[in-house]
């Protein structure tokens, strides 16, 4: 008798979400040797010292308990100093600010928070692959307005106004952009909020990558007035700016009434944010500034030189103002993405990411992470050229 596969037990929702285009191709190279990875989005720095350490003395003193669900105050109050004094935006860390376990769980709190069945995301696109799969999993309906590469992909007003319906309830934005790495400019933020107010609709704003930016102004969203905090929901976390991955320790920051529904949830699903986790966070506000502006310079340089590397190939790039990701157009291939994707791996063990898993305007373009060290950058180039030399 055939045996019966329990996929059947599966939630529709659950059954329905798309495998990670990004794992698909990590997989692969790891049965591969000698893969240079510009795939994946996690900085090649180890912690900076000071953060470590402090990890280190917390666990020596036996901070191995539960903290409060919320997360430790002294956290809190950290988080609220600093985007004071980065955003000149006001928190009360007692009850507009929890600890997360990254901002992954922090976009699962603020969806599952937020929507009721049915309920419509406007998700500007090319765009992290969590964003749909969240909205989906909290019931919701992701509505995508691709942004385009003519208009350095910050994503158009107007075309959020078409995309309104009554079921609209959230606009999300994510600047600086993983996969695109472009920084949304001050008009386009005041536009996005002035519809969020003429439809009294909420905004999350995932700003992971915001102390990665380059020579550019960063917007944080709920500082663009008191009226526009108060609608919004900030994402924040240390993963990319303090090389703090493997920590997972992010935050969400918004109106008491909000974050009060987020710590309900939070509670049953984790308790609090890791405890080692949260100490070194507290370090990492208070003492890693000297290290980000290390590894943001060094960014700068690994960017100047991708994007050089790349144009030079015929594979035009835009020039990312944030982030570090590279997003070059691989039209001149003659390829779609997946096939650039695929033959660069299997061919030159050069590892990308096809721009369509990022969502719609993602087609025809492939995403390159400079978060690896410039040498193997400067090789992946080498690699890249001979390739294109065969396709382009």
């Amino acid at each position: 008798m055939a045996e019966i596969g329990n996929t059947r037990y599966l939630s529709t929702r659950v059954a329905g979400l798309k495998p990670s285009g990004i794992r698909k191709f990590f997989d692969i190279a790891a049965t591969m040797k000698d893969v240079i990875s510009l795939g994946i989005g996690e900085p090649d720095f180890t912690t900076p010292k000071p953060i470590l350490q402090a990890g280190i003395r917390s666990l020596e003193a036996g901070e191995t308990h539960y903290t409060s669900n919320s997360g430790k105050i002294e956290l809190r109050q950290a988080i609220a100093d600093n985007l004071k004094r980065l955003y000149g935006v006001s928190y009360n860390p007692v009850d507009e600010i929890i600890a997360t376990v990254g901002v992954s769980e922090a976009l699962y709190l603020t969806f599952t928070a937020l929507l009721n069945p049915g309920d419509e995301v406007i998700i500007p696109t090319p765009c992290f692959v969590s964003y749909q799969a969240e909205v989906i999993l909290a019931g919701g309906v992701p509505i995508e307005i691709p942004s385009r590469v003519e208009n350095n992909f910050q994503v158009d007003p107007d075309d959020i106004r078409r995309a309104l319906t009554p079921r609209t309830r959230v606009i999300f934005v994510g600047y600086p952009s993983n996969p695109t790495g472009a920084v949304a400019e001050r008009d386009v933020m005041i536009e996005i909020a002035k519809i969020a107010e003429e439809n009294d609709l909420m905004i999350v704003s995932d700003e992971i990558y915001d102390r990665l930016v380059y020579n550019f102004e960063h917007v944080c969203m709920p500082g663009l007035g008191e009226s526009i905090k108060q609608r919004t929901v900030l994402l924040g976390g240390f993963s990319k700016s303090h090389a703090m991955t493997g920590w997972r320790i992010g935050y969400a920051a918004g109106p008491a009434d909000i974050i009060k529904g987020l710590v309900r949830i939070h509670q049953y699903t984790i308790m609090s944010a890791p405890t080692t986790a949260q100490d070194a966070a507290i370090a990492a506000v208070r003492e890693g500034e000297p290290h980000v502006a290390e590894m943001v310079a060094e960014y700068d340089r690994r960017r100047k030189l991708i994007v050089g590397g790349l144009n030079r190939l015929g594979l035009t790039t835009f020039e990312p103002r944030g982030a570090f990701y590279a997003f070059p157009n691989i039209k001149a291939s003659g390829l779609t993405d997946d096939e650039f994707a695929e033959k660069l791996l299997q061919e030159e063990h050069v590892a990308v990411v096809p721009g369509n898993a990022f969502g719609a305007g993602g087609d025809g373009f492939v995403r390159c992470s400079y978060a690896t060290a410039y040498d193997k950058i400067e090789e992946a180039l080498h690699r890249m050229e001979r390739f294109m030399q065969r396709h382009g």
